[in-house]
């Protein structure tokens, strides 16, 4: 069986592993723009903020760990394009030009995503750097050892960590995003409200509300919204990401944004190509609709599966909850399933509770609150999402929720599962018992 392969950053890599585990013999080909593979860019603001340990620990594989493995790794190599009737892909060799045809049996679409850069004047300024990958990642660590000053568009995680790092090391910091709160689209406003007071304490400047509009400047920057202006000395693009599929363009089934759509065994309408990761849908839980949510856990999960199914449909894709959580200033945020606004953004009506207790006794010499909040459906009281906030860490806890969205409980099964008590770690009802308790009581009002 001849398997081609095309892109190679975390679906790619998993997809190429699983397949030769499965299929020794099978002849596979990966073909890669980039010179490197496998680079987890959630470390990027980590490494500017020095918590790195040696940044070429943030590859977990190498183009030399999956040749050992059989593949044949084509880096610095583009697919210009995919003939799904002849079953053929025409790729350029970037370093030589040289062009050439290969064909395939199964082709593996994991092209990723891209970062959106909206068509403002002067996006292209030199000033104006993006975070995504490892040239992204060496420019802005050399850069934030010769800045001042930066502006951060984009307050969804990249761009709260690195607003974060940035002003933990003594830069000024300017955040700004069009939505009105910072991680709008992660946390409601009970969390972010808290969020947001973090930043102020620590000197950053929150420009939120306010849509980017121009870029100018040469030897500084200045970010124009609709509100203000602002200048510093370098520009930081976070505004998100796209699928990176224009290549697969009315040749599988997409929805609005160009994710690939795929089944439960990472299958495309053309029963030969299989995607995963940013460059295609997930089945979110909490809606049981497909969605875009591009997050390495996903991709690393699909691409497992492409490696499982792709000589015959053997295990099904379980789904994804979105869970994620980030640590800013000392405080753990973490988070699975549906906010209130996200449950509003997909036309899912949610019911919802908040609950602040400490998370052990108060007998203990010290204890702190967490913050959590919970939804659920009304009408069959299952569980749809959770988030806590606190500077305990609390970050499995979004586990928690996430097992329970994916198993379907209700508010009355998470209140009675059976967890723990030691007073080290937590109070006779378990704070997450109490947070779903909370809510049986809330419904029954």
């Amino acid at each position: 069986m001849k398997v081609i392969v095309i892109g190679c950053t975390h679906a790619g890599t998993f997809a190429t592993q699983q397949i030769l585990t499965e299929h020794p013999d099978w002849q596979v080909t990966v073909y890669e723009r980039n010179n490197n593979l496998s680079f987890l860019s959630c470390g990027i603001a980590l490494w500017v903020g020095g918590h790195v340990s040696d940044p070429k620990k943030m590859f977990y594989s190498s183009p030399e760990a999956l040749t050992s493995l059989g593949a044949t790794m084509k880096m610095e190599h583009d697919v210009l394009d995919v003939d799904t009737n002849a079953k053929t892909v025409r790729v350029k060799d970037l370093k030589t030009g040289e062009e050439s045809t290969e064909s395939y049996d199964k082709l593996v679409v994991t092209t990723g995503s891209a970062p959106v850069i909206p068509p403002i004047e002067g996006i292209d300024n030199p000033k104006v750097q993006l975070c995504k990958n490892w040239t992204h990642a060496n420019q802005i660590k050399e850069e934030s050892a010769k800045i001042n000053s930066a502006i951060i568009i984009g307050a969804g995680y990249i761009g709260a960590e690195l607003a974060e790092q940035l002003s933990l090391i003594g830069k000024k910091v300017t955040l700004i995003d069009a939505l009105p709160r910072v991680l709008a689209k992660n946390f409601d406003k009970e969390i972010t409200d808290r969020v947001e007071k973090e930043y102020t304490d620590h000197g950053v400047k929150l420009a939120m509300g306010e849509k980017v509009v121009k870029f100018s400047g040469d030897q500084e920057i200045t970010v124009t919204t609709g509100k203000d202006s602002y200048t510093a000395d370098i520009a930081i693009l976070a505004a998100g990401f796209r699928p990176n599929t224009g290549l697969m363009k009315g040749k599988v089934d997409m929805i609005a944004n160009g994710a690939i759509i795929t089944n439960e065994y990472m299958q495309t309408s053309d029963p030969d190509i299989y995607a995963a990761g940013d460059s295609s849908v997930v089945k979110y839980n909490p809606t049981g609709k497909d969605d875009y949510i591009p997050l390495a856990t996903n991709a690393v999960r699909q691409g497992i599966l492409i490696g499982k199914n792709i000589a015959q449909p053997t295990e099904k894709y379980l789904g994804t909850q979105a869970s994620s959580a980030v640590e800013l200033y000392g405080m753990t945020i973490a988070s699975s399933g549906l906010t209130v606004d996200g449950a509003a953004a997909r036309g899912v009506e949610v019911a919802h509770v908040t609950l602040e207790q400490d998370y052990r006794p108060e007998f203990m010499l010290t204890t702190t609150p967490i913050l959590m909040e919970l939804t659920w459906d009304p009408k069959t009281r299952e569980i749809k999402g959770g988030a806590f906030y606190s500077s305990y860490d609390c970050a499995q806890s979004a586990n928690v929720i996430s097992l329970a969205i994916q198993t379907k409980m209700t508010i009355d099964d998470l209140s009675m599962v059976d967890m723990f008590f030691q007073p080290n770690y937590d109070q006779p009802i378990n704070y997450v018992n109490a947070l779903a308790g909370a809510a049986v009581a809330e419904a029954a009002k």
